[in-house]
């Protein structure tokens, strides 16, 4: 073979290596530009797209359904689908596999259902904090001052159920005081324990600031020093087996926002 021959074979073997390593590092970018997860990249930033399912305490019933209206006008394509309930029974749904994406629980203690079984993904946040006030008929008719007006004979109190996060923190406010007191009736929920009030069933319950400042005129609030030894904590999570995770995750991210807390603090809630 020839000098200029051995010349010109050598030049078209590094043109062709050269080409090689161009298709390489284009099938690179191309995989890196196509991203993962629901929706696609547009302008820079993902498009969400798809249902989010969020399990959350009924106390929270208010300011996300109002979060969740202001992140589908935000994200066009999502749809926020809520399921409002006691925490400790949200919890069991989640641990026993109901499809939910992201779990807002009102305690450490019913979240920690939820680490305990594997299911959270990542370490949960606390977002806001809630404590306890009485919650009266309108006018505070029997003239209820002090959480120890509620042990008095002949007022019909209603009280959260022990297993949720409500009705534990009214036991440990009711401890704290050394007070000893019998309800009409155990509710599954906070929004229960109110509605007994609304509905003139029950005189009296032991709800959270943020359902006495919802109802509106249908209750009266009485605030109580021994309220502040029962701050509840609301840790947030996204789910380790969230059917979207992306748009789950947004909404978190919503959540923790300072978009997010001004609706929560508008509702009564206070910042962790």
């Amino acid at each position: 073979m020839t000098r200029s021959a051995r010349r010109t074979r050598r030049t078209v073997q590094v043109v062709g290596a050269t080409a090689a390593a161009l298709l390489a590092l284009s099938a690179c970018s191309s995989d890196s530009d196509s991203g993962s997860g629901s929706g696609e990249k547009s302008g820079g930033t993902e498009k969400l797209s798809g249902t989010v399912n969020v399990f959350a305490a009924a106390s929270l019933t208010e300011s996300f359904t109002e979060l969740g209206k202001e992140f589908e006008k935000q994200h066009p394509g999502t749809k926020v689908v809520f399921n409002f309930g006691g925490s400790d029974s949200l919890a069991a749904g989640i641990t026993s596999g109901a499809p939910a994406d992201v779990f807002a629980s009102a305690s450490p203690k019913t979240m920690k259902v939820v680490t305990d079984a594997d299911a959270a993904s990542g370490t949960p946040a606390t977002f806001v904090r809630n404590r306890l006030e009485i919650a009266t008929l309108p006018g505070n008719p029997d003239k209820i001052a002090t959480l120890k007006d509620l042990t008095g004979s002949g007022l019909k109190v209603v009280l959260c159920d022990k297993s949720v996060p409500c009705g534990a923190a009214a036991q440990k406010a009711l401890d704290a005081s050394k007070l000893k007191l019998t309800p009409v009736s155990y509710e599954e929920d906070v929004k229960s324990a109110l509605n007994k009030v609304v509905l003139k069933e029950a005189d009296a319950a032991l709800v959270y600031k943020t359902d006495v400042k919802a109802a509106g005129d249908k209750v009266e609030g009485v605030e109580f020093p021994e309220a502040a030894d029962a701050v509840n904590d609301y840790p947030i999570t996204l789910l380790k087996d969230a059917p979207n995770a992306g748009v789950g995750q947004a909404f978190i991210e919503l959540v923790r926002s300072a978009e997010g807390q001004k609706v929560l603090t508008e509702a009564g809630f206070t910042a962790p």
